[in-house]
């Protein structure tokens, strides 16, 4: 797992709308900045989204990918896979597990959001947060049987599912470190320790059209 920097910025070069906190925003860039794309990265603040965004992709969510032909790719796992299928050095698409993808974009992500937002689901947070956990004792369970969730290198499945599994050890942090999830723990925290994490979370200026 390490950082690439990608080429000089150029005129043809995609746009990005990102946010930086965003699990869905942090897997593209990682995918985007692994591959070597260079893109302009525009900062947005998701309390007041550009009219270009909205323009390009009207649901309104981060990231929208905005192709130099007019194309639109506004969901983040596709942004992955168009990266890698451009440029894939470091062979993630051979660890691209679509199950597992699935398993975290769909029942795990709803356990996270009503774990951390209980309030705005009106849910019962512990029972979420138990749920999400008995996710994630899945997950430790693979570890123990492969190095990453994909096979033997870090690949698209840890770089889908990190940044989710990262936001949910955030909302209690000293809960989770007392988990029985020493494997999914020690794969998270080399993830959030690497180079190629730190690339892809530099603090931006929000963009702001001229």
């Amino acid at each position: 797992m390490s950082a690439r920097y990608s080429r000089s910025l150029t005129l043809t070069d995609p746009i990005l709308y990102s946010f930086r906190r965003c699990p869905y925003a942090i897997r593209a860039r990682l995918a985007l900045a692994v591959s070597g794309t260079a893109v302009e990265h525009r900062e947005v603040r998701l309390r007041d989204k550009p009219a270009e965004m909205l323009a390009a992709s009207p649901k309104g969510t981060v990231p929208v990918l905005v192709l130099p032909d007019g194309r639109v790719i506004d969901e983040s796992i596709d942004i992955m896979r168009w990266a890698l299928a451009r440029s894939d050095p470091e062979g993630w698409l051979a660890g691209d597990d679509a199950e597992l993808i699935a398993a975290n974009d769909g029942p795990f992500k709803a356990h996270l959001d009503r774990y951390k937002y209980p309030e705005r689901f009106a849910a019962d947070e512990v029972d979420h947060r138990a749920a999400g956990l008995a996710m994630l004792q899945g997950l430790e369970k693979l570890l123990g049987e492969r190095a990453y969730l994909g096979g033997e290198r870090f690949g698209l499945t840890d770089a889908a599912i990190l940044p989710f599994v990262r936001q949910f050890a955030a909302v209690d942090r000293e809960w989770f470190a007392a988990q029985d999830v020493a494997r999914v723990q020690g794969w998270l925290a080399a993830f959030v320790g690497s180079g190629l994490f730190d690339g892809v979370m530099v603090v931006r200026e929000v963009w702001r059209s001229e």
